[in-house]
């Protein structure tokens, strides 16, 4: 081969593999349609305790493929034990994720019965607005210990926040002082992001900040048109003010793993045609 025809041959070559790369980085950084996504059972408060296997039949059938529990009257698997729990999750094809629970009752059994069907979060879903900064540094302390519970038991431990959070106290941000207290390697936060954006706060920069401390969301729109101090306000996806394409695709980058839809408002429809709506939404979605 000539010099010639060899320089022309690795000019070929290389802007070819430049190309396959670029086309690899391209593909990689395509949006996907999002295969999977969770509802926050507590959108069915009104009738879930009723009917709790019927129910959570009708969510598999909407296109939920993963459920966030809350702590009801029946408790975390609704009159069910643990095992016979996961098993009808199970023949529903719905992946039991996490629960929300009160973390001040029975914790060391609550973080043994998620293990052993194979959950992955515990979560403390409220603590509500405090007197001073200090409260939120001994709730760091909290979670830092049930962490350990946690962690002793192969889960994990998490925290999600309200708007309160981001309320500033005593010259400081609540939610900060929560995160930056608490150990990385045993305590995860679920960003609620409705109510970081009905706190006032920045999705994108706390995204930012904090990075893969957020492990999980809660998807939930908030009415366009809404007042400001408005707190009750969350309607179906896709009908509000949010911009989940491009929020849940700066999320998915920075290490978000569970995006939860939520819904606690229902203005023309019922908790079930919310759900029903919301993952119409989800499934559509390509992050």
């Amino acid at each position: 081969m000539s010099s010639f025809n060899r320089r022309q041959f690795l000019q070929a070559t290389g802007l070819f593999a430049a190309g396959a790369a670029l086309s690899k980085n391209v593909l990689a950084a395509s949006p996907k349609k999002l295969k999977d996504f969770g509802l926050q059972l507590y959108t069915l408060r009104d009738v879930l305790p009723k009917d709790p296997k019927g129910i959570l039949k009708q969510v598999a059938e909407f296109g939920y493929t993963q459920a966030e529990g809350y702590e009801g009257p029946q408790g975390m698997f609704w009159g069910m034990t643990p095992s016979d729990f996961k098993k009808y999750m199970d023949d529903l094809n719905l992946k039991f994720v996490s629960s929300h629970c009160d973390i001040s009752k029975d914790f060391e059994k609550k973080a043994a019965d998620a293990a052993s069907i194979g959950m992955k979060y515990l979560i403390c879903p409220y603590k509500g607005p405090q007197k001073g900064i200090d409260d939120f540094k001994r709730f760091a302390d909290e979670f830092n210990a049930k962490g350990e519970i946690c962690k002793k038991n192969g889960i994990r431990f998490a925290y999600h926040n309200h708007g309160y959070s981001f309320q500033t106290l005593d010259g400081q941000i609540p939610q900060d002082v929560m995160m930056d207290n608490t150990n990385p390697d045993t305590v995860d936060f679920e960003m609620d992001m409705y109510w970081v954006i009905t706190g006032g706060a920045d999705i994108n920069a706390y995204l930012k900040k904090y990075g893969k401390r957020w492990r999980l969301c809660h998807v939930k729109d908030r009415k366009k048109g809404a007042d400001p101090k408005d707190a009750d306000a969350s309607c179906i996806l896709g009908q509000g003010q949010i911009d989940y394409p491009t929020i849940l695709t700066a999320a998915k980058k920075s290490g978000v793993e569970y995006f939860i839809v939520e819904q606690e408002r229902y203005d023309n429809s019922t908790s079930l045609e919310s759900a029903k709506a919301d993952a119409a939404y989800m499934k559509n979605l390509s992050i």
